[in-house]
């Protein structure tokens, strides 16, 4: 194979479209050859987690679909990613391997390209993955953002992500193809199979990025500033796990937002538009973070958080996981979440905060449960998410803003119709009571088929105790300093 011919090497850029590393690597004229290497022990203790790894194998198989309509096919390989990508090099005779840039603590860019060039191979990386590079965004002191106002006006607000790259009609395959594992020989998708909650509510895949997009901004982009926190709406665009795998780039949905507004001839923004744009800003913070502070993975941002005095409660942590609180719209998130990889932002800050600060259960636990039960278990933002709520990260709301579970619920579902779906057991309650079964007057739990304590669990934490007891322990770290 002459030199000319070029691997692409796919991670989290699972897709065709506005993929420079494809495009860049169609352009040299030689073939081209997709590889995928699932090298799990690089990321160490952050290895995907089981959803992640069920929708990993949906994501993979389309991707290889998508190629072989154009000529082409995915190459699979297991293994630690140099020498992977450098067997991949001999066996295709490749001069070149383009990538998307990836971020996180890991070093594997910096690796491969290290052992590339000392190769004599053309190492070229491009962006993608985010709207901006996160490595020298820095403040006016020189030091990186903690706070997100200021992060979005200097570094993301004004960016023009231009046109989308086109999807290549046609690459250019090699004479021989090189040897590939089966997908199935990944071991991606569990052995006993409890994925059916996930195939019912998600297509992974581009195609299924392209769909969630569409359907986003026709039916839910201009209610978006207000329909974002209810849970009972359809009103968030579930694009994050296709975000996460790079199914659809942040470019892409940037440009589709704002192409909305040029499309009906605005000038500006209107309040949906405006407000998304800030949560795929969010995203980008939250990257920004990872690189610049890779510890918070693991430990707090605040040291002083480090003495903070978390209680190990193997009971609770189980009631919380299980959606068994006696919280209803705590339970409805957690039963959701089990059921379909997946819950709603908002019912994400209750949950969280229910377990940091109503059962003083260690924000790692919380974040370890919901990398390996979310199908978009993002490490940065799952980072940036839980330290945000546990108080000790950046921009972090208060020590002291406990969310009170029963008034979550009033506001955010106020017709109790999320609870009513993932808490069928208290479907019958009127709204006034199904945030607070226990307040219910006895006749009307006879009436529902409620029986606290057996139907559906009793409270295992008083709110009013649980806040005291959080707000002294907060009290405490304050104390020493």
């Amino acid at each position: 194979m002459s030199s000319n011919t070029t691997l692409v090497w796919f991670r989290r850029d699972l897709r065709l479209g506005d993929n420079q590393a494809l495009c860049e690597a169609a352009g040299r004229g030689g073939a081209v050859v997709p590889v995928f290497v699932w090298a799990p022990e690089v990321e160490g203790a952050w290895a995907p987690g089981a959803a992640g790894r069920w929708w990993l194998h949906q994501s993979l198989r389309a991707l290889d679909a998508a190629l072989r309509e154009r000529g082409s096919r995915l190459i699979l390989r297991q293994g630690e990613s140099v020498a992977c990508l450098l067997e991949a090099v001999r066996d295709t005779g490749a001069g070149a391997v383009c990538w998307s840039r990836c971020y996180g603590p890991a070093r594997r860019d910096q690796d491969v390209e290290a052992a590339l060039v000392e190769a004599g191979i053309e190492a070229r990386s491009f962006p993608g993955a985010l709207l901006s590079a996160p490595e020298g965004a820095v403040n006016k002191q020189g030091k990186p953002y903690q706070v997100f106002t200021p992060f979005w006006k200097a570094q993301v607000a004004g960016i023009d992500s231009g046109e989308p790259l086109a999807t290549p009609k046609k690459l250019k395959a090699p004479q021989r193809w090189p040897a590939s594992l089966q997908l199935e020989e990944l071991a991606l998708e569990p052995s006993v199979d409890w994925t059916g909650g996930l195939r019912g509510a998600w297509q992974p895949g581009e195609r299924g990025a392209d769909a969630a997009l569409d359907r986003f901004l026709d039916e839910a982009l201009s209610d978006y500033a207000d329909a974002r926190d209810r849970p009972d709406l359809p009103g968030t665009s579930r694009l994050s796990p296709h975000l996460h795998f790079g199914e659809i780039s942040p470019g892409c949905v940037w440009h589709a937002v704002r192409q909305r507004a040029a499309t009906e001839g605005r000038k500006g923004l209107v309040r949906g538009e405006e407000a998304y744009l800030r949560q795929l800003a969010w995203r980008e913070f939250a990257y920004h973070l990872l690189v610049h502070f890779p510890h918070t993975t693991d430990e707090p941002l605040r040291p002083a958080f480090a003495r903070f005095p978390w209680r190990e409660d193997a009971p609770a942590l189980r009631a919380w996981q299980e959606g068994r609180t006696g919280y209803p719209l705590v339970d409805a998130g957690m039963r959701e979440l089990r059921t379909t990889g997946w819950m709603h932002n908002r019912v994400r800050m209750s949950a969280a905060s229910f377990l940091v600060k109503h059962l003083l259960v260690p924000w790692q636990t919380g974040a370890r449960w919901f990398w390996d039960t979310l199908v978009d278990a993002d490490l940065a933002n799952n980072t940036l998410g839980w330290q945000w709520t546990a108080g000790c990260g950046a921009d972090a709301a208060p020590y002291f803003r406990i969310f009170n579970p029963v008034l979550q619920g009033k506001r955010f579902d106020p017709a109790g119709n999320y609870v009513r779906r993932w808490v069928p057991e208290l479907a019958k309650l009127p709204a006034r009571w199904i945030h607070s079964p226990w307040q219910a007057p006895a006749g009307l739990l006879d009436e529902a088929r409620v029986v606290l304590g057996d139907t559906y669990p009793s409270p295992i934490v008083e709110h009013k105790a649980a806040r005291e007891r959080a707000l002294l322990a907060y009290e405490a770290v304050k104390a020493q300093g």
